[in-house]
């Protein structure tokens, strides 16, 4: 979530002071570290109330597969964030950037290790999908500000109603998965609840059909790929 301009100064000065091309160098090492490290988490990973039933094996591989989409979504948000802070001008809204992708490292981290749990594998086309959500953070941005706040927001609301259809569709005994999710879900809510705190502008229809069918697409691919 957007931290407060008080919580937020030290780290506005220093990427004040940053140039273009250490952002972009910023935007690099945020895309290798994405890719091709195992992300370390700020907060504990969620956990059930309770020790769930083993799962049966038809479970486990709609579980895993059910958060390997997740995953996947996790490597978008990094790829979104990272290209809305380097394109922005405004240095506030950059940090509030720079510190929502921090914070979704923390989704990328818990779904990664579920994935290890449940013998699953993440996306073989993560690459494809951190560089295709890059390139539209990109375009965003450029439309400036509030539109670029107005995508955060839309995809924020999308990826919370996906995740709500997660929780329907994952195993009832799957309960390590469903707590992660569910934490999840309310962090999204708040993401975008904070972009429109932060003056986003609606996106008109058109846009947010597009966005729903390319997410389609994605997270149907990513199901098995």
């Amino acid at each position: 979530m957007f931290s407060s301009p008080r919580a937020i100064l030290p780290t506005l000065v220093r990427s004040a002071l940053l140039s273009r091309s250490d952002r972009l160098l910023g935007a690099v090492d945020a895309a290798l570290r994405a890719l091709t490290t195992t992300p370390q988490a700020a907060r504990p990973k969620p956990l059930a109330s309770r020790p769930g039933d083993p799962l049966a094996d038809a479970d486990r591989r709609e579980a895993g597969a059910l958060m390997r989409v997740n995953h996947v979504g996790e490597v978008c948000a990094q790829a979104l964030y990272s290209a809305q802070a380097l394109a922005t001008s405004d240095p506030t809204l950059r940090t509030q950037f720079q510190q929502a992708a921090d914070e979704e490292t923390d989704h990328l981290a818990w779904t990664a290790e579920r994935l290890d749990e449940l013998g699953a594998r993440p996306s073989l086309l993560n690459p494809l999908w951190y560089a295709g959500s890059f390139a539209i953070g990109l375009v965003a941005a450029r439309a400036g500000d509030a539109a670029s706040l107005g995508f955060l927001v839309e995809t924020e609301r999308q990826v919370e109603r996906h995740l709500d259809g997660h929780l329907d569709r994952l195993p009832a005994t799957d309960l390590s998965s469903r707590a992660i999710v569910a934490q999840m879900k309310d962090d999204e809510a708040g993401h975008a609840m904070a972009a429109e705190r932060a003056g986003a502008r609606p996106l008109p229809a058109p846009i947010r059909w597009a966005m729903r069918a390319a997410a389609k697409v994605m997270t149907t691919i990513a199901h098995y790929v």
